[in-house]
């Protein structure tokens, strides 16, 4: 780079915060919803069915795009107040990683695990965002 020249880094894009502000709802409601259903499914002793299986993934799916979601905000150069925002982000990720990891575990009981794991991850969505300010 010559002198006088100077490196042009992207505005964070409004619409992007503000799709990651509002997936939030989505990702946190989803893995609650599906998550008490978990346990419903554990407390009157139901077997898992397809449904409840399917919207485990989609629950899983909606919050790893919240997740992807914020690190492109960040990647464009938006930054929370404090790093704990970023901290509950990759604390969802490795408690996804878990979960793949140990999945033959879990499905030995599978309502309970899947159920108890959306709630946690819930939880983390929700810290993160009571750090986004």
């Amino acid at each position: 780079m010559s002198r006088g020249e100077h490196t042009v880094r992207p505005l964070p894009s409004i619409r992007m915060r503000a799709l990651h502000g509002n997936w939030f709802y989505v990702a946190v409601i989803s893995n609650g919803l599906v998550g008490l259903w978990g346990i419903a499914l554990l407390v009157l002793k139901k077997k898992v069915n397809r449904a409840f299986s399917w919207a485990t993934g989609v629950a899983v799916v909606a919050m790893l795009i919240q997740v992807g979601l914020g690190l492109l905000v960040f990647q464009q150069g938006h930054r929370p107040a404090n790093d704990f925002h970023l901290f509950y982000g990759f604390v969802i990720l490795f408690t996804f990683s878990f979960a793949y990891l140990y999945r033959d575990q879990m499905s030995k009981r599978p309502a309970l695990s899947r159920g108890f794991l959306l709630l946690f991850v819930m939880g983390l969505g929700l810290r993160a965002w009571s750090n986004v300010s």
